[in-house]
C-alpha cells in the first residue's frame, strides 16, 4: 500500500555549476555534486540531458549518465563539464543515492538563461564562483 511506502526528503545535497579555468587559462564550466550531509552517500548516480526551445524549434540533448560512486560528507565530485552554449537550455540533472539502506532520488532543473554572470556567487565548500541548487 501507498501508505506503507516511507517519504523520504532529500536534503543537504546539492547540484552546482561552477565556472573554472583549464590549463590554458581559458574559461570553463562544471557540473558538481555536492553532499552537505554529515553522512557518506553511497552509489550516487547522477543523469543529465538538456531541453527547451531555440529559434522557436524543440531541442533535447544526449541524456548522460554519471556514476560517482560514494561521497564523503561535506565534500563534493565532479559531474561532467557543460558547454556554455547548453545555458540557453533547461539542464536537469536526475540524483539518485543510498542513505541508511533507503534510495533516494531527487530532480534538479537550472532554468534556461539563469546561469548568467548576474546570478554567479561564490560557493560555500568549492570556493569558486557559480551557482547552486539546493534540496
Amino acid at each position: 500500500m501507498l501508505k506503507d511506502i516511507p517519504e523520504l526528503k532529500v536534503e543537504n545535497v546539492e547540484i552546482a555549476i561552477v565556472e573554472e579555468e583549464n590549463e590554458l587559462a581559458e574559461k570553463i564550466w562544471n557540473v558538481y555534486f555536492i553532499n552537505m550531509k554529515d553522512e557518506t552517500l553511497e552509489t550516487v548516480l547522477v543523469t543529465s540531458k538538456g531541453y527547451g526551445s531555440v529559434l522557436g524549434e524543440e531541442v533535447k540533448t544526449s541524456a548522460l549518465r554519471h556514476l560517482l560512486g560514494d561521497v564523503e560528507p561535506h565534500s563534493f565530485a565532479l559531474v561532467e563539464p557543460i558547454m556554455d552554449n547548453l545555458f540557453v537550455l533547461n539542464n536537469e540533472f536526475w540524483i539518485s543515492f543510498f542513505l541508511n539502506g533507503n534510495i533516494y532520488d531527487k530532480k534538479f532543473v537550472f532554468e534556461a538563461e539563469t546561469i548568467v554572470e548576474k546570478n554567479l556567487t561564490t560557493l560555500p565548500l568549492i570556493g569558486k564562483r557559480g551557482i547552486i541548487l539546493s534540496k
